[in-house]
């Protein structure tokens, strides 16, 4: 074979274009995970129900827990998911600089989120109230600080899509990527609905 041909070949190869899979296939794919971080948590929570009244003789939720800031804390996050769902409007009328805008708000709220939950952590241990007091405070800093890493994670995500659209625009990759994002960050409301109403309004009466 020649040069000439290989060399065409390679070309042809080259700009071929490249099939990934659909959106169907996309959002089974994530839904299959959503459901394996949803068995995740309910473990966490079986864990904090066996072990929530475990003080070991130390503080319990009503020394500990600020209701005010948890209820500010959680404030933070509804919003965000309210921005996130006005983010989702304008990439369905196709405006890219009204979905950047709307997910850089939802970044600030999901950072104002994480600020407000390293505070109360830095709080509890600086006052002696650690994982390591009792059975309570371990499940305690696991569930909320498991949660905590998912709302890092999907800002770090929201980040990187922000890159993406200003690089690529609202093109059906990152329309994809922007629904399965959606669904992840509106997962950690639901979640997060279930840990104030479990653990701290439960845990105050």
């Amino acid at each position: 074979m020649s040069h000439a041909t290989t060399d065409t070949m390679a070309r042809h190869w080259e700009l071929e274009p490249h099939h990934h899979p659909d959106g169907a296939s996309t959002s089974l794919g994530f839904w299959v995970y959503l459901m394996s971080d949803c068995l995740m948590f309910a473990v966490l929570f079986a864990v904090y129900g066996v072990l929530g009244t475990s003080f070991a003789a130390g503080p319990g939720p009503k020394d500990l827990f600020d209701l005010e800031l948890v209820a500010v804390n959680t404030a933070m996050l509804l919003l965000s998911s309210i921005t996130f769902g006005f983010a989702m409007l304008a990439m369905g009328k196709g405006d890219q600089r009204g979905t950047l805008r709307w997910l850089a708000v939802t970044l600030f709220f999901g950072l104002c989120f994480l600020a407000i939950e390293l505070y109360e952590f830095h709080h509890l241990i600086h006052i002696g109230a650690g994982p390591q007091r009792s059975g309570f405070l371990s499940a305690f800093f696991t569930l909320v600080g498991t949660h905590g890493l998912h709302v890092t994670f999907g800002s770090i995500w929201l980040v990187t899509l922000m890159v993406q659209i200003t690089r690529t625009g609202l093109i059906p990759a990152n329309q994809r990527r922007m629904v399965c994002l959606s669904m992840f960050w509106h997962f950690l409301d639901v979640i997060w609905i279930g840990v104030f109403t479990f653990v701290y309004l439960l845990g105050m009466i």
